[in-house]
């Protein structure tokens, strides 16, 4: 389930390539590492719920909040945000 759940949103982020704002194709490649990093995580624990898997990601982003600036913190977020109910 995870596996599947990252997959989807990976794609997704593939697919905004095309139509992307410079901001966009940043966010959905900072979003990348923490959607892998957290299913990885998730999938070394035995967790299959993606509720969990969600709530991962948004701790791995509150964690690494200090690497973006505020705008950036921004950008990410509500990407995040639209891609988890995606």
């Amino acid at each position: 389930m995870i596996q599947q759940y990252e997959e989807k949103l990976l794609t997704h982020i593939d697919h905004m390539v095309e139509t992307a704002s410079d901001d966009e194709l940043f966010a959905g490649g900072y979003l990348r590492g923490h959607i892998s990093l957290s299913a990885a995580s998730c999938e070394q624990n035995d967790i299959n719920c993606v509720e969990e898997m969600k709530t991962a990601v948004d701790a791995s982003i509150a964690q690494a909040q200090s690497e973006l600036s505020p705008a950036d913190q921004v950008i990410v977020k509500a990407m995040w945000e639209s891609l988890k109910d995606a």
